[in-house]
């Protein structure tokens, strides 16, 4: 679960600091209209067993539609955790591009 968690955060990451406050002028409809492009670069091993459901909400508004692709990387962290869920000492780093559209 620590992949989905390196999701969540790379989601959070690319919209943390961008505001679009007037999205009623921009999309028409609003924030009902609003239509978010996830791509998610994800390393293989872990493709899978993505749950994007949990993903997706990190976005307050609108439609998401993912695309996942190979990428990302794991790295040794030196630790596994049984206690935290770790399986196995791999660090997943992945990494998200959202594009906002109507």
């Amino acid at each position: 679960s620590h992949y989905i968690a390196s999701a969540v955060r790379a989601c959070r990451n690319a919209i943390e600091f961008n505001s679009i406050p007037s999205i009623r002028r921009l999309v028409p409809g609003g924030y009902e209209n609003l239509r978010l492009d996830v791509v998610l670069a994800v390393p293989a091993k872990y493709r899978d067993s993505l749950d994007l459901s949990k993903v997706g909400d990190v976005f307050p508004y609108g439609s998401v539609r993912f695309q996942i692709q190979d990428g990302g990387m794991i790295a040794p962290s030196g630790i596994a955790i049984e206690r935290l869920g770790d399986t196995n000492d791999d660090m997943v780093i992945v990494c998200a591009a959202v594009t906002v559209g109507h």
